[in-house]
């Protein structure tokens, strides 16, 4: 005998269920992003800023939209940490872009003095972190001075001066020749402190142009200041990890670590002993950084 079996069509999968945003969605993430524009704020310290971070870590809409917020201001999403924050950086069409040349009329009408000012913010970044595992760790923190930064530029012109020696080039650069070949010798015809009658340092003087670089980058909440020796002493941020691990391979950056001023070793990074000369002489004692 045989059991008639009815066959049935297969229910059709249910369709997947979208996200409703709302407008209070969108307002939370615009706050999320104003709260990473706000680079000294720790989200420790605020409780609507970490509930916002727990909120995109878990809710992937919400996340997304937040992405999506920061990329229709130009914003570019470093990470999103309790230890960062919103860690934003600016493409260079957004309107919160900072440009070198607008950063160096700040302070001074020499055109001359934009490549002093990128070459002080490069050779920052360089001298907090040395070698490329100081950026993969996130437990790392550098330290800086501002007397050692003008040091280690100093001893890299020396090095550039050097290599332009060897190869018949110690003349005006090409136009062609790496950054470095042209900012080096500007910046050692430069006075490294200069004085005005209160012995204050010149603001266009060499290491008055590195602890201007400082003092934005601490503004920004990239370093924080740590004391006043040797022209001012600085430790690294989360955000300025991020930062650098973003320009890391720029060609000046890598062209600047490849002269071997900052050797590596043991995992100690130092500068290299100094001749004595006249220029060295202007920032002996420079307490230059060390990394444990």
């Amino acid at each position: 005998m045989n059991e008639h079996v009815e066959w049935s069509e297969p229910e059709a999968a249910a369709p997947p269920v979208t996200a409703v945003i709302t407008p209070a969605d969108a307002a939370d993430a615009a706050r999320l992003v104003a709260f990473g524009l706000q680079p000294k704020l720790q989200p420790a310290r605020d409780q609507e800023y970490a509930e916002l971070l727990r909120r995109y870590r878990e809710d992937p809409p919400f996340a997304r939209l937040a992405d999506a917020v920061a990329a229709g201001l130009g914003l570019v999403v470093l990470e999103v940490s309790p230890r960062a924050g919103m860690a934003v950086t600016a493409a260079e069409d957004s309107v919160f872009a900072v440009r070198m040349g607008d950063y160096a009329r700040r302070t001074a009408a020499d055109s001359g003095d934009r490549f002093l000012h990128g070459l002080a913010h490069l050779s920052v970044a360089a001298m907090a972190f040395p070698r490329p595992e100081d950026l993969a760790d996130d437990g790392y923190i550098g330290r800086v001075t501002v007397n050692g930064v003008d040091a280690f530029v100093r001893q890299a012109c020396r090095r550039l001066e050097e290599r332009a020696d060897e190869q018949g080039m110690n003349t005006d650069p090409a136009t062609d020749a790496p950054g470095l070949e042209a900012a080096w010798r500007i910046w050692v015809r430069r006075s490294s402190t200069g004085a005005t009658k209160d012995a204050r340092r010149l603001a266009g003087s060499t290491t008055g142009i590195v602890g201007k670089a400082a003092a934005f980058l601490t503004d920004s909440g990239f370093l924080q200041r740590t004391g006043d020796d040797n022209g001012g002493t600085y430790r690294t941020t989360a955000r300025y990890q991020l930062q650098v691990r973003d320009m890391a391979g720029s060609a000046a950056m890598a062209e600047l670590l490849e002269l071997g001023v900052v050797p590596v070793t043991d995992g100690t990074a130092s500068l290299l002993p100094a001749e004595d000369t006249e220029d060295l002489e202007l920032v002996a004692d420079a307490g230059l950084p060390f990394h444990s």
